[in-house]
């Protein structure tokens, strides 16, 4: 009597699979070890949240972003820990397969170990996210090393920093010339501290290739060229909500055209009584 052995599962595409559960620290990796590229979108609240989802994004970022397309600051910095915490639980509530990554905002872990601690602890506490993100690279590794021991999935960022935005004085394109052997050995100290992922922001496209090529962490370009193994983008600069956005941004819809023309027409409609019609009223 002969016996056969079932071939292993094929591995899950990061994009657009269907595993039934949530994607994990590993399934990125696992992405990287075959060459995956895969797609990283902002999220702010549950319904955009599941659309994305159900659209296959397998990793969506409460991003401190929040602060100008959620809050309406002129950047980054006042928004916080309070702040982030119900979108972010929103974003949890409304996606089922994406792993959701939390920003960890200005203030709340630049000051020392306990406090970035506690920040990453509410988030995965009170919000369920499953990993969270900090920016900076050899300045902060005692925090990083602290959040990786206590269980904490962590996400590096580097290159442009926009929570550091007033000591470069303004955004710009960052890890130019001796800059970018800066910015190399602080991926590789990301790397070494147990991040699982880091964010490559506004970096010349070789730089962002050297750096994917030299880690076994999974790179995230935003405006760092096509090389990196991920791209993420706001999902608003995407979607073509935000009037003014960065070179590297692609608009792949006019939802700011769309939206206008259909509060346009409602408003139409209403003033000339058209709306509600008969069959949008109860009898």
């Amino acid at each position: 009597m002969s016996s056969s052995v079932a071939p292993p599962a094929q591995p899950t595409a990061l994009y657009g699979g269907t595993s039934g559960r949530r994607v994990t620290v590993r399934d990125i990796a696992a992405a990287k070890e075959r060459h995956e590229k895969w797609p990283m979108l902002t999220a702010y609240d549950a319904l955009t949240a599941r659309i994305f989802d159900e659209a296959g994004i397998p990793v969506l970022l409460v991003g401190d972003s929040a602060a100008m397309v959620v809050y309406g600051y002129d950047s980054t910095i006042p928004v916080t820990v309070d702040d982030l915490i119900p979108l972010t639980a929103a974003v949890v509530r409304g996606s089922k397969r994406a792993m959701v990554v939390a920003d960890l905002p200005f203030g709340s872990y630049q000051t020392g170990v306990p406090e970035a601690l506690a920040a990453a602890t509410r988030f995965l506490k009170e919000t369920g996210a499953h990993a969270v993100k900090l920016e900076g690279g050899r300045r902060i590794l005692p925090q990083v090393e602290a959040m990786v021991a206590a269980g904490i999935p962590v996400m590096g960022h580097l290159g442009l920093t926009p929570q550091s935005v007033n000591a470069f004085g303004g955004y710009r394109v960052q890890g130019r010339g001796q800059d970018g052997d800066e910015l190399m050995t602080d991926a590789k100290a990301l790397q070494a501290a147990g991040a699982f992922s880091v964010v490559l922001e506004c970096v010349p496209e070789d730089l962002a290739a050297r750096v994917t090529s030299s880690l076994s962490i999974p790179t995230i370009g935003i405006g760092g060229g096509n090389q990196t193994d991920a791209q993420v983008l706001v999902w608003q600069d995407m979607a073509g909500l935000t009037p003014h956005t960065a070179k590297f941004v692609k608009k792949f819809a006019d939802m700011n055209t769309l939206l206008g023309e259909a509060a346009r027409t409602y408003a139409d409609e209403v003033v000339s009584g058209v709306y509600p019609a008969p069959e949008h009223t109860y009898r």
